[in-house]
This record gives C-alpha cells, sequence and structure tokens, in this order.
C-alpha cells in the first residue's frame, strides 16, 4: 500500500482481511484480518504489476487488490494444512 501511512494501511488492511474472511467463509481474529489484508495487499499489488505493468491507483483500488490477494492466501493456507 505504497503511498498510504502506517494507521491508514493498518485500517485498509483490516477492511481487506474481513472482506477477504466473508468472501471465504473463514472466521478469524482482528489481528489476523490486518496482517492478511497488509500481506495480501503486497502478494496483489505484486501480481498486478506482474500482469498490468501498473499499480492500482487510490483507497478503494488498493482494498480491492489486497482482498483479492488475502483471498488468495486463505486460500494457499487451507491448501497447505489439507495436506498435512
Amino acid at each position: 500500500m505504497a503511498g498510504f501511512g502506517w494507521i491508514m494501511s493498518i485500517i485498509l488492511g483490516a477492511i481487506a482481511g474481513w472482506i477477504a474472511e466473508k468472501i471465504m467463509k473463514g472466521n478469524h481474529s482482528l489481528i489476523t484480518n490486518i496482517i492478511l489484508g497488509i500481506l495480501g495487499a503486497v502478494l496483489g499489488n505484486w501480481l498486478f504489476r506482474l500482469i498490468f505493468s501498473t499499480t492500482a491507483g487510490g483507497a478503494i483500488g488498493q482494498v480491492i487488490v489486497a482482498v483479492i490477494g488475502a483471498c488468495i492466501l486463505i486460500w494457499a493456507g487451507r491448501a497447505i494444512r489439507g495436506r498435512t
């Protein structure tokens, strides 16, 4: 979430993590949602830049990219836990 301060990144990360939790029908804590949202933003922005050679602009664009990234992380976590 480049260009946003720490507080705004945490808030947007929490929102993105919560939305991803609802989409993926999970049950996580607030801290887990914040971590998933922020890591999802990192993953989502990397993928977005890889595919489109640009970044998503604005807070709404960043939340959408973070939600997609967080959903991928939740899916990957479930896939890994399912194998062990």
